[in-house]
């Protein structure tokens, strides 16, 4: 079984914390902090701890925000090289990895009133571990500075930055707060974004892709813009990129993106849609299969997606779309094409017994419907 997600923040983790932070300065309480920070921590999940330890922090830090900040920062290890973040670990040199997570959510805090120096140190601290979740209250807050910092961090030489730029200011990142004003108005971050879709690196390039799929969830008609003016001609890299950021609206048959993509044409044929077994149970598997037919002399280019509609605990239902193809279908060719889909029990969804559809959708469009009665 792997190992709990909550262990990445663990008692040996608090130690290294306390033990770097006594190196910075001898005359921190090393004992207090991992007293108040390990007590009853292995009862926590992840979030919990990390706030534990960032209140541990909080109460032995010194109270200047600048002298605080300060010996956070001469606790960090050597700032990670290129892409990869997962191979960042605290060593002898200084923290680095799940260690620093913490210390971002210190920073948020105590330094909410002193943006300048807050980010400063977030800067340093993204470069060892994601600040993306800590940068967020300064947004909030104080929206112009800390735009205008991001403004000046899209140059930055280091890849980690310039992904938090993007990253940061998502305004619907997972586990992060919302940031209500850019989910209602994104334009302030567009700029962002511009400077960065052609960024050298994958890692900032993905956090693009993402952050354009944010807006798209509120605003279609902007990305469905955004590809009018950035996809034609547009290098492979940015290609890959504005598919990702696409595909929420390609999932959603969205007309203007599929148009886009050269996806927006009905299927012209014929096709078989079939869904087995036609008594499931949560743990097993669903087998689709599809016959597609083509009646045209040209070659079709499909998305071929299904949504499963899920019932509810009020016994209504709610379709949650899956990927299914991409393909290109040549003139008068049939195909078979066949899919596993999984019904184990996952912590994101609660399964209700009773009837469920299974939709094919083909270029946005629902051409078929099957289904299956699933038990618990």
């Amino acid at each position: 079984m792997a190992e709990p997600f909550k262990n990445l923040i663990n008692p040996t983790v608090v130690t290294a914390i306390g033990q770097h932070l006594k190196r910075a300065d001898r005359r921190f309480d090393r004992a207090g902090f991992e007293a108040q920070a390990l007590a009853g921590l292995d009862t926590l999940e992840l979030k919990a701890r990390v706030l534990q330890v960032a209140d541990a922090l909080l109460a032995t830090l010194p109270s200047d925000v600048d002298r605080a900040a300060s010996l956070l920062e001469a606790s960090l290890g050597p700032p990670g090289e290129g892409d990869d973040l997962a191979s960042l670990r605290t060593s002898e040199q200084g923290l680095a990895g799940w260690a620093v997570w913490p210390l971002t959510e210190a920073v948020a805090r105590f330094a909410i009133d002193a943006p300048e120096r807050g980010l400063a140190a977030l800067h340093a601290m993204t470069q060892r571990m994601t600040a993306e979740f800590a940068i967020r209250p300064f947004l909030i807050r104080h929206p112009e500075l800390s735009l205008a910092t991001l403004t000046r961090w899209v140059g930055d030489p280091s890849a980690h930055v310039r992904r938090l730029v993007s990253e940061g200011s998502r305004p619907r990142l997972p586990w992060g707060l919302r940031l209500q004003a850019l989910v209602q108005d994104p334009s302030p971050t567009l700029p962002l974004l511009l400077a960065l879709q052609d960024d050298p690196s994958e890692y900032v390039r993905r956090s693009v892709a993402n952050h354009l799929n944010d807006i798209a969830k509120d605003h279609p008609g902007l990305i469905a813009d955004w590809l009018h003016h950035h996809l034609p001609d547009a290098p492979a890299e940015r290609r890959a990129l504005l598919r990702h950021a696409s595909r929420t609206l390609i999932k959603q048959g969205d007309a203007q993106v599929l148009a886009a993509w050269g996806l927006g044409q009905a299927f012209r044929g014929e096709l078989s849609w079939t869904v087995g077994p036609k008594r499931a149970a949560v743990g097993g598997e669903l087998l689709l299969q599809l016959t597609l037919h083509s009646s045209s002399a040209k070659p079709q280019r499909l998305v071929i997606d299904y949504a499963v509609h899920h019932v509810k605990a009020n016994g209504s239902s709610s379709p949650k779309v899956f990927k299914g193809w991409t393909l290109e279908l040549a003139g008068r060719e049939q195909r078979q094409l066949e899919r596993r889909h999984s019904l184990k029990a996952v912590t994101t969804r609660r399964y209700h017994a009773g009837a469920h559809a299974v939709d094919l959708r083909i270029n946005g469009q629902v051409l078929a419907e099957a289904g299956f009665s699933l038990k618990l």
